[in-house]
């Protein structure tokens, strides 16, 4: 009985210690079997995601071609009048030419639109704001061209920028558009421009002359530059 006993007592302590070691061979399978299956999921979503990648690239492509061919009305160079306005209005205002230099291209993608002479909108954005984007007037009217919000939501809807009074390339676009408008429906520049200013009535056009006097300026400036340049050639 006391042999039995001790040959069950002998035996136990190897029996444990081959169960421990099942247990250890069987945790390190796992471990294996999960590290090969997580390198499978791995490898299977890299592939997908290079051929996602491949077939966006292959959709995106023509498109990118085509932006890069047809370059936008913002992208295009000032034309030398405007140039010379430039120089000017920022020696005249002491305003950084790099600052002016987007307000120009957007006027004069925005006046080739609307068939206004880009020169004669620069002249009202002197006259009306001295080209500060955020200046606003006692009748509320805001923007380069002090755009009076309340009269013209329908403008505001046209472009998809928040605060677009304040937004100097949104104002130029709307009051390039109204300005139009004006011009058209009065039948003349002067008259248009009276209208502009809610002025109709003033028989001697005061701010008409102004703006188109400030347009003459802007004028003699591009003829001066255009002088220049020919002496320099010769």
């Amino acid at each position: 009985m006391s042999a039995t006993l001790t040959n069950r007592y002998s035996i136990a302590p190897r029996i444990s210690s081959f169960l421990s070691y099942l247990h250890l061979d069987i945790a390190t399978m796992v471990l294996a079997l999960l590290a090969v299956f997580a390198a499978g999921a791995a490898n299977s979503f890299l592939r997908e995601q290079a051929e996602a990648n491949e077939n966006a690239s292959i959709v995106l492509a023509p498109q990118l071609s085509i932006q890069a061919k047809q370059p936008t009305e913002m992208q295009v160079s000032l034309t030398p009048a405007m140039e010379a306005a430039l120089e000017q209005v920022s020696q005249r205002y002491r305003v950084s030419a790099d600052a002016l230099e987007p307000i120009f291209r957007a006027v004069q993608s925005a006046a080739r639109q609307r068939g206004l002479d880009p020169l004669l909108i620069i002249a009202v954005i002197s006259i009306e704001s001295r080209f500060n984007p955020f200046s606003q007037s006692p009748m509320g009217a805001q923007g380069l061209m002090q755009i009076i919000p309340r009269y013209h939501q329908d403008k505001a809807l046209q472009v998809s920028v928040d605060s677009p009074f304040l937004d100097p390339i949104a104002n130029v676009q709307m009051g390039t558009h109204i300005l139009q408008e004006f011009i058209r429906r009065q039948g003349g520049v002067v008259e248009g421009l009276q209208y502009y200013n809610g002025a109709l009535g003033d028989e001697e056009q005061a701010y008409a002359n102004k703006v188109l006097a400030e347009k003459q300026r802007l004028e003699r400036a591009q003829r001066k530059v255009a002088v220049a340049a020919n002496n320099t050639a010769v």
